[in-house]
């Protein structure tokens, strides 16, 4: 048996489902026994690596790209958006928000960053190699996390609900509303599209959903309790809240708000 458990064990019947069929000449995805149970499957991790984090980072949203993180942080007077290097957590380039806004959730569109903010209803599109403001965009209610699946920006705004965004307009498409064993789950943050899967962190717990973005059901529930424990202190606001997959190099990252560290992880089911 192996040390380490693949990805893509992990993701292949979840996304074969997902995406109604599966690769050519791989094998097909079980069926779901009529009347069977939706029991979300629980997994704890397996530390793959660790890498520096600014500590003074208050971090609302992340991604990976290029082998690079893009995060935002928040907090009003201090929010940013910053290109950031894995290996050793250093700021490449980083520019502030305006300092009326509570910088919240980011995710890439082409060549763009596109980021929420927290109460304002109004966010900016950046460009992705210089950081530089392009535009900004309105939306109702609160901006919290986002992250796209390459048709539709998806949003959440702290509440069971999911937003599918046009990526060219920002206007509404569609809503998802996400359960857990048959009731709303609400404070869905900051998010991250994964193997044909939404992931999400819940807000004020160590917790991670696995969120089937055809029915909106949670499959799945990461418990990262003893990271949230190590890092977090005695800040009751330096929650998890941090999660970003490179899908070149099959990586999954986990941080939180004002963390010193940076994991990679893999997920490991709990039997």
């Amino acid at each position: 048996m192996k040390d380490r458990l693949p990805w893509r064990v992990l993701f292949i019947p979840l996304a074969f489902a997902a995406c109604g069929q599966a690769p050519e000449g791989a094998p097909a995805a079980p069926a779901a026994a009529e009347g069977a149970a939706a029991v979300p499957v629980r997994y704890t991790y397996r530390i793959v690596a660790t890498y520096p984090h600014d500590r003074r980072a208050f971090t609302q949203g992340l991604f990976s790209l290029g082998g690079e993180l893009y995060e935002s942080t928040g907090q009003f007077g201090e929010s940013t958006i910053r290109r950031v290097r894995i290996e050793d957590g250093r700021v490449l380039r980083s520019v502030n928000l305006p300092r009326d806004q509570f910088g919240e959730g980011i995710v890439n569109w082409g060549d763009q960053i596109i980021n929420v903010s927290w109460r304002g209803g109004i966010g900016y599109r950046w460009n992705r190699r210089t950081l530089q403001r392009l535009g900004e965009w309105r939306y109702g209610g609160e901006g919290w996390g986002l992250t796209q699946n390459g048709r539709d920006i998806i949003m959440s705004d702290g509440t069971s609900e999911l937003r599918f965004l046009d990526p060219d307009t920002l206007q509404e498409r569609r809503r998802l509303n996400v359960t857990l064993n048959g009731q709303p789950l609400a404070d869905l943050n900051e998010l991250e599209w994964i193997r044909g899967e939404i992931f999400a962190n819940v807000w004020t717990t160590p917790e991670i959903v696995r969120i089937d973005p055809a029915t909106g059901r949670v499959t799945g529930i990461v418990d990262l309790s003893p990271l949230a424990a190590e890092n977090g202190g005695n800040d009751p606001e330096n929650v998890l809240n941090g999660v970003a997959y490179d899908a070149v190099g099959d990586r999954l990252f986990v941080t939180g708000k004002n963390w010193p560290r940076l994991y990679e992880i893999d997920l490991v089911p709990l039997t």
